[in-house]
């Protein structure tokens, strides 16, 4: 069995691997081809061209490489074409990976597969019928979202969130991150201001002083802020005047930073954390949370308006609770932060039985996602 599989950047990449794993543990003897990173590298795929090219081409990127990105489209598309694997499956990254499924669709009859389905349940609902023109088969993340796919005509899939085959935080972590950073009995509050340059440096100001707020009558309390890799330098220079003696985690300085940043996830009594998927990272470690994020002026105009569910964070929809406080937009102040911080510590338990509930619904303790997702791939071949 031959598969040519596409990974545009690191969580593709991390999806591919555990996809590519269970298909090998499936199928002796199958081969790969396609576009990858280091972790589907050593489960034996030679990359047509190094992903990295991919994994930089966001919006803000897209113009300048723009000739580049499409003479990678087709040469991925004519390599699909030419060697004619027993299906295409194409992992998130959208504006390039159903850029090649298009040209693929209109030279073959090649199944394509896309995992990690389009946020139609958010905003822009049209792009699920787009994507039914190119792709036969969706792989789900979340469990509401099959439904959607369907109605526009694809097959689609659950197969469980990767949050659910993570570590979950052990006491030996939080004791190595305690005896790490000298905090004794200390309380932990967690900071998590984003990953991107452009988040970090509209939120780590208002994080910074709702904080200082909040540690007000909690003077005590230390702040652990893990980074990621890209912008921790940023996220150094912005929380160097943070109280709580802030302590950045930065995978640079820390060869033990997956057990430093755990130890940290498992000792707060409390995050405060951007919008994205590192809610379902809190709610693994049962850490209640707030989340607050900052938009440019344009672009809350444009979600504020587009958007056609009440709340972005994924533990309430997954839940179907609103248990987890937003702080958004024009709301995103050190005044509401703070008092959102003070209302969830004082009532932390309101929010574990949907965190419980939202790792249940996403497959915790069942079979592994990338398991499943291989038993899905392999009986839409059938």
């Amino acid at each position: 069995m031959h598969v040519f599989v596409i990974a545009g950047e690191p969580s593709g990449d991390r999806l591919g691997t555990a996809l590519m794993a269970g298909l090998k543990a499936l199928v002796p003897g199958i081969r790969f081809s396609g576009v990858g990173g280091a972790g589907m590298a050593g489960e034996g795929l030679s990359s047509l061209f190094p992903m990295d090219e991919l994994s930089v081409m966001g919006i803000a990127e897209i113009l300048p490489k723009y000739r580049h990105l499409k003479r990678r489209i087709a040469q991925t598309a004519r390599a699909v074409i030419d060697t004619a694997p027993d299906v295409l499956i194409t992992i998130d990254s959208p504006d390039f990976c159903l850029r090649v499924a298009r040209q693929v669709k209109a030279a073959s009859d090649i199944r394509t597969v896309h995992y990690v389905a389009p946020t139609v349940w958010a905003w822009r609902p049209g792009r699920a019928q787009k994507m039914a023109q190119v792709i036969d088969h969706v792989l789900a993340l979340f469990p509401f979202e099959p439904p959607l796919m369907q109605a526009a005509g694809m097959r689609c899939d659950f197969v469980g969130h990767p949050v659910v085959a993570e570590p979950v935080p052990s006491a030996q972590d939080q004791a190595a991150l305690r005896a790490r950073f000298d905090l004794g009995e200390a309380p932990v509050l967690l900071a998590l201001p984003g990953s991107r340059r452009g988040e970090v440096g509209r939120l780590a100001p208002v994080f910074g002083a709702a904080i200082d707020r909040y540690l007000a009558a909690r003077p005590d309390m230390r702040v652990i802020v893990p980074a990621a890799g890209p912008v921790a330098h940023v996220v150094r220079d912005l929380t160097a005047d943070w109280p709580g003696s802030a302590i950045v985690l930065d995978p640079a300085e820390h060869d033990d930073f997956p057990t430093l940043k755990r130890g940290a996830f498992g000792a707060a009594e409390l995050a405060l954390a951007a919008s994205g998927t590192v809610s379902l990272e809190l709610a693994a470690a049962a850490t209640p949370m707030v989340i607050a994020y900052r938009f440019n002026w344009l672009s809350w105009q444009i979600i504020s308006r587009m958007a056609i569910v009440d709340t972005v964070t994924l533990v309430n929809l997954v839940s179907d609770t609103r248990v987890v406080p937003e702080c958004l937009g024009p709301a995103c102040t050190a005044e509401n932060i703070a008092k959102a911080l003070d209302d969830v510590a004082r009532s932390p338990d309101l929010q574990r039985d949907a965190m419980a509930l939202t790792m249940q619904r996403l497959g915790q303790d069942g079979q592994a996602p990338g398991l499943r997702a291989a038993h899905a791939v392999l009986d839409g071949l059938s």
